[in-house]
C-alpha cells in the first residue's frame, strides 16, 4: 500500500497516477478521501469526549472525598462512556472501509517508467543473441513435444481439465534440469539462499503481496481453510519476514524458492490455450529481495540481470521490455519483462517478470528494518522476478533447439544434468 500520507496531502497527485495507470473509474480517489476525512473527524472526537470523561471522573474523585453528591456527575460519565460505545463502533467500520479502498490504491510509479495505456506501449531496452535461423519451417514446441511423446495435453486434461499437460520421459527430465541448473546458478553465482516453503498459504500472505483482495478471483481459494494456493512462491518468500524488524547489516537479503504455481487465469480466456504458454499449473524459480530503499533501483537491474543469465547460458535470444505505465501490475513501481524468442510460435514470450516493489509490499506486510540500533525502524524494499519460469523456459528450448527430423538437440549447459 502506499504511504497514506499521500492520500491527506497529495490528492491531486493520486489522480495524476490513476490516469497514468489508466485506471480511472476503477479507484475512487474522492471517496477514499472523504472516508480518510470522516475517520480523522472521528478519531479527534472521540479524542475530546475520552479527555472529558477522564476530566469529569477526576471530579467524581474528589468529591467522594470531600463527601459531596456525585450522581448526576456519574451519569454525565456514563452517558459519555455510552457514546464512545457507539462512536468506536462507527469508527471501526469507518476503518474497515479506509483499509479496504486503501488497498485498491497502485503503487507510485518510477519516474523512468513510459507513459503508455497497454502493452503496446512499452519499450524495448536491450536484446541479447540472434535468432536462429533454420533450414525447414520451425514447428511450435506443443507439435514437437506430441510427436516426441514427451508433452501429453489430451491426459492432463483427462486427469484435471483442460490447460493442464503431462511431461514424459525427456520432458520431465528437461524441466528438472532447467530447475536444477536455475537454481545452482542462482544459489552458487548470484548470491540467493535457497527455500523451499508452503505452496499453500492464508489470507494475509496473499495480501501482504498484492494478489488479495482485488483479485481473489484470480486464484485457487480452499475456502473451508481459508487458504490459497500459491500463484507465484514471491507470496511464500515475501511473507517470511511479514510482521518482523531486520538490521541494517541483515540487508540486502536475497532468497531463492522452485515452486509449482497455480493459477486460475480467469481474465485469460481464450488466449493462448495450446501448448506451456497459459497453463493452471506450472514451475518457477522465483528471486526475491529485501534491501536498503536507497539501493533498489541498482538491486532491480542487478536482478534483471540474473534471470538474464539463465537465457545467456542456455544460448536463447531474448529481448527485455520496459512495461509502461498502463502496463505495470498495481503493485508494481518499475518492471522489465525479460521475452525470449519462440520461432514455432514465430514472437516473444515473457519468461519473467522483474520489478521494483519499493515500500508498497514492506508496507502491507509491516516488513522494516533498523538503519541503527534503537533507531526508529523504516520499511524497507522488496523486489521479485522469476529466474526462470520453468514450462516456457522448456518451451523455448524444444523450439529453439528443435531438428528436421522432428526430434531436438540438448542445450550444452543441461546435458551435465541428464547423464
Amino acid at each position: 500500500m502506499i504511504d497514506p500520507k499521500l492520500i491527506r496531502e497529495d490528492l491531486e497527485g493520486l489522480r495524476r497516477l490513476i490516469e497514468k495507470r489508466n485506471m480511472t473509474g476503477v479507484v475512487d480517489i474522492d471517496y477514499l478521501k472523504e472516508i480518510s476525512d470522516m475517520r480523522k473527524e472521528l478519531s479527534g472526537r472521540s479524542d475530546e469526549l475520552r479527555e472529558k470523561r477522564n476530566r469529569i471522573s477526576k471530579e467524581i474523585g474528589i468529591r467522594k472525598s470531600k463527601g459531596g453528591d456525585t450522581e448526576e456527575i456519574m451519569k454525565e460519565v456514563q452517558g459519555i462512556s455510552d457514546e464512545l460505545k457507539k462512536m468506536d463502533e462507527e469508527i471501526n467500520s469507518i476503518n474497515e472501509k479506509y483499509n479496504e479502498l486503501h488497498l485498491t490504491i497502485p503503487n507510485i510509479l518510477d519516474e523512468s517508467v513510459p507513459e503508455g495505456k497497454d502493452e503496446k506501449d512499452n519499450t524495448v531496452v536491450r536484446t541479447w543473441g540472434e535468432k536462429r535461423k533454420f533450414s525447414f519451417t520451425p514447428r511450435p514446441h506443443y507439435d514437437i513435444g506430441t510427436e516426441m511423446n514427451i508433452l501429453d495435453f489430451e491426459r492432463g486434461t483427462k486427469i484435471a481439465a483442460a490447460r493442464f499437460y503431462v511431461y514424459r520421459g525427456l520432458a520431465a527430465r528437461l524441466e528438472r534440469a532447467l530447475l536444477n541448473f536455475m537454481l545452482d546458478l542462482h544459489t552458487g553465482e548470484h548470491g540467493y539462499t535457497e527455500i523451499f516453503g508452503p505452496l499453500i498459504v492464508n489470507d494475509e500472505s496473499m495480501t501482504a503481496t498484492g494478489q488479495y483482495p482485488k483479485f481473489k478471483d484470480e486464484y485457487y481459494r480452499l475456502e473451508k481453510d481459508g487458504l490459497s494456493l500459491i500463484p507465484t512462491a514471491e507470496v511464500t518468500l515475501t511473507n517470511l519476514y511479514r510482521d518482523e524488524i531486520l538490521e541494517m547489516e541483515d540487508l540486502p537479503v536475497y532468497v531463492t524458492m522452485q515452486s509449482s504455481c497455480f493459477r486460475r487465469e480467469a481474465g485469460a480466456a481464450g488466449r493462448d490455450t495450446r501448448g506451456l504458454v497459459r497453463v493452471h499449473q506450472f514451475q518457477k524459480v522465483e528471486l526475491v529481495k529485501f534491501v536498503d530503499p536507497a539501493t533498489s533501483s541498482e538491486e532491480l537491474e542487478k536482478l534483471t540481470a540474473n534471470a538474464e543469465e539463465v537465457l545467456k547460458r542456455l544460448d536463447l535470444h531474448y529481448r527485455v521490455v520496459l512495461l509502461s505505465s498502463g502496463d505495470t501490475s498495481a503493485s508494481s513501481s518499475k518492471t522489465y519483462d525479460i521475452e525470449v524468442w519462440m520461432p514455432g510460435l514465430d514472437r516473444y514470450l515473457e519468461v519473467s517478470s522483474c520489478s521494483n516493489f519499493i515500500d508498497y509490499q514492506a508496507r502491507r506486510a509491516m516488513i522494516r528494518y533498523r538503519e541503527s540500533k534503537g533507531a526508529k525502524p523504516k520499511y524497507l524494499h522488496t523486489l521479485n522476478g522469476s529466474g526462470l519460469a520453468a514450462g516456457r523456459t522448456l518451451a523455448a528450448v524444444i523450439e529453439n533447439y528443435q531438428k528436421g527430423d522432428g526430434t531436438m538437440d540438448i542445450p550444452d549447459v543441461l546435458k551435465s544434468y541428464l547423464r
